[in-house]
Formats: structure tokens, sequence, C-alpha cells
């Protein structure tokens, strides 16, 4: 299926696609965390809409579709800011950090970039405590600029 993405400067992004059925339809992911629904004819500029979601009840319904969507969030954002970025790094069973505290890694000081969530399996570990224990199949979601990123991946690849 294929999704168009559509920034909403100071609002967020609009994913437009066009479900099995032939109807349109559109997601519009609001900065403040706030999810909107709708459908529309032909013309984008006027949407039907369905229904709303505050942040709190988005991320309920993220974590039932899949918890990898707190990383297309912040990647969301992160379009919105020139030079900033977000990445996913995997943590693998052979990670000098495997087993160790996330604060170990001195990620954020060596490199400038921040891990903001930590995905572990259909779970997610929004704004991690050093002293979370990073588990084989992890994966880190790393907001900073692309250098900040690649440099959080040497780190837990060793």
């Amino acid at each position: 299926m294929e999704v168009t993405e559509v920034l909403l400067p100071g609002v967020g992004v609009r994913y437009d696609f066009t479900t099995g059925r032939g109807e349109r339809f559109a997601v519009v992911t609001r900065r403040s965390g706030d999810v909107e629904f709708m459908t529309y004819g032909d013309d984008p500029d006027a949407p039907r809409p369905l229904w709303r979601l505050d942040a709190d009840e988005a991320e309920v319904v993220a974590e039932v579709l899949g918890a990898p969507r707190i990383a297309e969030r912040f990647a969301d954002l992160t379009k919105e800011i020139p030079g900033l970025g977000a990445g996913q790094v995997p943590v693998t069973g052979s990670s000098p950090y495997a087993g160790r505290p996330l604060g170990d890694t001195r990620a954020r000081t060596l490199t400038g970039a921040s891990i903001v969530a930590v995905v572990r399996d259909d779970t997610v570990v929004a704004s991690p405590r050093p002293d979370e224990i990073l588990r084989p199949g992890d994966i880190l979601v790393v907001i900073g600029t692309h250098e900040g990123i690649a440099g959080v991946q040497a780190i837990i690849s060793g």
C-alpha cells in the first residue's frame, strides 16, 4: 500500500492512502501528539472527520498496533527540525552492552545523541533511565544528528 506523507508546517504530518475498498483515508499526527483520522473524496482539503485521539489515547492505539510506531513518531517530529534525525539501533547478543545498564554506554556524552526509548518485544520503555538494562533484541530509538546516531550505532555494536 502506498502512503503519501505531507508535511504540515507548525501542525505535524498527514499520511494519505487509499484502502483496499477504494476509500481515501488520512491520518494527521499533530506535534502535540494528538492524532486525527479522516476520509475524503477527490479533494484532500475537504476531509470528513472520523475521530480524534489525544496524545495518551494515540499512544494506547500505537501500542496495540505495534510498538515500533513510537520510532515513527519521533522520525515525523524530526522532519520539522533541520539537522535533527531519528534512528533505530538494535542491541544484538554480541553487543558489549547487552545485559548492561544503558548509562554504561555514555552515548549522549560521547555522541550528543539521546536514546529516547527502548522498544522491547511489544512494549516501549519511553525515556529510559540510565539503570535500564539493555537486552539482546532491544531496539534503541535515538534522536540526534546523523553523525550522533551513527556514533550510537558504533558504540552499541562494539
